[in-house]
């Protein structure tokens, strides 16, 4: 590993864009970030200039966002580096309605949900963004000014904007209606709703630019088509890639399940482990989106996948640095440690209790009051299918305790590391953990 790597700084703590580019925009496109766009040139121009206001929605469809909604919190804080204005909206009023899925209608959520729900998104989306200096971010709520409106106001003065056949050409709607489920009018008008937002944020504070997912790309030309009827402006759009794995599959998924920014919802340690898994084929393009490394730091990575694969140099960094910028420093280093000590490289009992019992939650685990016999404990945790199984491997000196190999089946597991937990393994990588109260 070169020196260079050896020794760079995480980025993650003092994020800055590339200054080998001779803008943002050029930066953003090398990096992957822009799949459909309004004119490129006319965008080109305008992030190089002076400062524009900008803006990115989150839907509390959710009580957190996840790593979808990472592209786009990093995407406004690479903006914003550049000297923009960003807006942050978190959709009061979207959230109650929700935005068309591909195959069924969505469940509607109580006011009450949608509220709790929104309290948290803006917290989380207040930690990507600065809040100081003459480009600081601001937080807006799009139900602030859709409430007062009235049906007969929202018909009048935005409906009648619209054209139904252009509406129904939009891929999330037409998709609705060649599905069984059909479309309900209620989700059929989200496309106006987030056209209205842009057309407020364009008054309120001459926003000129929205971003978002490819895959809404329908409701971001929504917001610049109705600008450019009732204002006689136009106005931009970038729609980033949907992130996939290199063999197709869908990305930001860990066993089945959502990444989470939400460290009760996915703990800082899985989090660290779904980026140290990350394929070879995919680590340097995850690089590119997903940190703030420089082009020259992310080519040296390139080489080191190439010429060294077995050190996984890039997807340890790539661990470290997603982690620090959504649970901070002090979170990466300790699930990188504990990372480390699971897997045959430090010592286990050196780990603080919290995180080496979020570590051993997300394996295999037991609980149990008072001691239990390591045969039992083999069993209850699944690492061998029968007693014999078990009494087998221990004879063959393939199970440990707490680093210690088992020599005798009697032997009792007590929870001997800090918080009261052991680590147990058979062979080299299969683990489990015991948690003993």
């Amino acid at each position: 590993m070169s020196e260079s790597v050896r020794s760079a700084e995480l980025t993650a703590l003092a994020p800055a864009n590339d200054p080998s580019f001779a803008n943002v925009w050029d930066e953003i496109v090398w990096r992957g970030l822009v799949h459909v766009s309004t004119d490129e040139a006319s965008l080109r121009e305008l992030l190089s200039g002076g400062p524009i206001t900008y803006y990115c929605g989150f839907d509390p469809t959710a009580p957190s966002l996840h790593l979808g909604n990472l592209v786009q919190l990093l995407l406004l804080r690479r903006l914003q580096l550049a000297g923009h204005k960003p807006l942050g909206l978190v959709g009061g009023s979207t959230g109650l309605i929700g935005d068309p899925r591909p195959t069924a209608e969505r469940t509607l959520n109580t006011r009450e949900t949608v509220t709790e729900w929104v309290e948290r998104l803006r917290g989380q989306v207040e930690r990507f963004l600065s809040f100081e200096g003459d480009n600081a971010a601001r937080l807006v709520n799009n139900l602030d000014w859709t409430a007062p409106m009235s049906a007969i106001d929202f018909l009048r003065e935005v409906g009648k904007h619209y054209r139904v056949g252009t509406m129904l050409k939009k891929d999330a709607v037409a998709a609705r209606l060649n599905s069984d489920a059909g479309i309900s009018y209620t989700e059929f008008s989200y496309q106006i709703l987030q056209g209205m937002d842009y057309l407020e944020l364009y008054r309120q504070y001459g926003c000129v630019l929205q971003t978002g997912g490819s895959d809404q790309w329908g409701n971001l030309t929504s917001g610049t088509d109705l600008i450019h009827r009732v204002e006689g402006t136009s106005v931009h759009a970038i729609g980033t890639p949907l992130i996939t794995n290199s063999d197709g599959t869908k990305f930001g998924k860990s066993e089945g399940n959502a990444v989470w920014l939400d460290a009760d919802m996915c703990s800082p340690y899985r989090m660290y482990q779904f980026w140290l898994n990350t394929d070879d084929a995919d680590v340097v393009a995850r690089l590119k989106v997903f940190t703030f490394l420089t082009r020259a730091e992310i080519e040296e990575y390139e080489r080191l996948v190439a010429a060294e694969p077995f050190r996984r140099a890039a997807q340890r960094r790539l661990a470290m640095e997603v982690t620090t910028t959504v649970h901070g420093m002090d979170a990466a280093t300790a699930v990188a440690a504990a990372s480390d000590a699971l897997f045959g490289q430090g010592d286990l009992t050196s780990l603080d209790a919290p995180t080496l019992r979020s570590a051993l939650e997300e394996l295999p685990h037991v609980a149990t009051d008072g001691e239990i016999p390591v045969v039992q404990a083999l069993l209850e945790t699944g690492l061998v299918s029968s007693a014999s199984e078990a009494r087998r491997a221990i004879s063959q000196g393939g199970v440990s305790v707490d680093g210690v190999k088992v020599v005798d089946e009697g032997h009792a597991i007590t929870g001997s590391l800090p918080g009261g937990v052991s680590v147990l393994r058979r062979g080299k990588k299969t683990m489990a953990g015991v948690f003993v109260s």
